[in-house]
């Protein structure tokens, strides 16, 4: 069994914090990063977590993501805005794109925001999780600009990326939130390099090779494999493989055109020339106040339908039927008690880089 380490999670903040301040990130920034990757960890997305902190650092010194940046507004109106985030990092475009959301939605009941050239948005449930947090409703339809990774239904090329989609409902505190976020690929790109790094595989059949076969071997998406070695999926020859068939590959076309089209950002390809452009996010939110639709208690509503969905009798005895939200909600009070996992693999290259900026890995 691969072995792991297990960081207390405030040192594991603290600790990729500092790597992104030595990479060049004011301190805020820096730890802004910090604070969402270990989100995604602690919510057990690990795809999208501190396992992404050596990619990122190695956009940032090619200049594929830049530090610093705020939203620059394209057009607006009362209840509308397409921004435009500059090649900043996720971390920092997203919660001004989400903020920006939830204030016209508060003044207007309702609110659409495009963005466009955000860095990696990393996990989108944490602005779904924003705006219920403020109360709203929120959906979030995302593409990558120049990050063909999936195929189509029925292809083996890689046209999309795992453009992911969230919906978040707000709640009263006295239960999770409730949340759904999920790739519409089988499997996320993170998930892969996960694997890629000794943690659990994927399943059979998450990747197509380029003569038609399945497999789970991430060594189809990222070329040969090197111990803690970059991951870089235009090594790979094969392609993810969209969840669901023809539904989850129409999905993924639909965010294409929703994150990619609508906002003016582009979309997975085709990428122009040939070369491959400095990937970025493309995200259009819609922000909903339940309190101007005249439904009553929403969040009562919604917290009743989810009781009486759990009510449902578990295929296996002693088991529990779980409503989307619970499963992240349990992982981050177990892992903000008990520490985040890592595999070694992931604490290797987390060190490496440290290191490569001067900064102490902790023991």
């Amino acid at each position: 069994m691969p072995s792991t380490h297990v960081v207390a999670a405030r040192r594991l903040e603290d600790f990729v914090s500092a790597i992104f301040a030595a990479a060049g990130c004011s301190r805020d920034e820096a730890a802004q990063i910090g604070h969402f990757l270990l989100s995604a960890n602690l919510a057990g997305h690990d795809s999208h977590g501190v396992i992404r902190t050596p990619r990122y650092v190695q956009w940032l010194h090619e200049g594929k993501v830049l530090a610093g940046q705020k939203l620059t507004v394209v057009n607006e109106g009362p209840v509308t805005a397409t921004v435009d985030g500059n090649y900043g990092f996720g971390q920092t475009i997203g919660p001004l794109a989400v903020d920006l959301g939830i204030a016209k939605a508060r003044a207007s009941g309702l609110a659409a925001i495009a963005l466009r050239h955000s860095g990696h948005l990393g996990r989108i449930g944490d602005w779904g999780e924003r705006a219920a947090a403020a109360g709203l409703v929120s959906l979030h339809f995302v593409n990558v600009e120049s990050g063909e990774l999936v195929a189509p239904f029925g292809g083996v090329d890689r046209r999309f990326s795992t453009n992911p989609i969230c919906i978040g409902v707000p709640s009263d505190g006295t239960a999770p939130m409730l949340l759904l976020d999920l790739a519409t690929s089988l499997v996320a790109e993170g998930k892969v390099l996960v694997a890629s790094n000794g943690g659990k595989p994927v399943p059979e059949g998450s990747l197509v090779r380029p003569d038609g076969r399945f497999s789970n071997d991430p060594a189809d998406l990222y070329g040969p494999l090197r111990p803690a070695a970059p991951r870089d999926p235009a090594m790979g020859e094969g392609a993810l493989v969209a969840f669901g068939l023809h539904k989850g590959s129409g999905l993924a076309f639909m965010c294409e055109i929703l994150g990619g089209v609508l906002s003016g950002g582009g979309t997975s390809g085709p990428i122009p020339g040939g070369k491959r452009a400095r990937i970025s996010n493309g995200m259009f939110s819609v922000y909903v106040d339940p309190a101007k639709f005249g439904g009553g208690d929403f969040i009562g509503g919604a917290r009743e339908y989810a009781n009486y969905v759990k009510a449902s009798r578990p295929v296996t005895p002693g088991a529990e039927v779980l409503v989307p939200g619970e499963p992240e909600a349990r992982t981050r009070a177990d892992r903000l008690a008990n520490g985040v996992p890592l595999q070694e693999e992931t604490w290797v290259a987390l060190g490496n880089t440290a290191r490569t900026l001067g900064v102490a890995v902790p023991e």
